[in-house]
């Protein structure tokens, strides 16, 4: 049985806190950096999230499109959004772009 995108993320997370033990400086700056990147300023965070989740597509981060998918969400970007979102990305992308927006869609819909 395949994990769900919410336990995806929560295993993502999990991760990311034994990362964080070993390496406390290191990913304390790497926190800081994805916050002050992905607060409101001449972009508002929802439109940042979604263009991370467009880079995460084309580079085929199959943790990172679930993240960014799930940040989006809660900065409130509607499917429909988060569907032309994947269009640019697939766009750039390319064939591989289309299978990953089909696994971004799919962790939208699963959240």
């Amino acid at each position: 049985m395949s994990a769900t995108p919410k336990d995806e993320l929560n295993a993502m997370n999990a991760r990311f806190m034994a990362l964080g033990k070993a390496i406390p400086g290191s990913m304390g700056a790497f926190q800081k950096l994805m916050g002050e990147a992905s607060k409101d300023g001449a972009l508002d965070s929802k439109f940042k999230e979604l263009l991370a989740v467009a880079i995460a597509v084309s580079k085929g981060c199959g943790d990172c499109i679930v993240f960014h998918v799930s940040n989006a969400k809660k900065h409130g970007a509607s499917r429909e959004e988060l569907a032309e979102t994947l269009g640019v990305a697939i766009e750039m992308g390319g064939g591989p772009g289309a299978v990953y927006s089909a696994r971004a869609l799919a962790a939208y819909d699963g959240l």
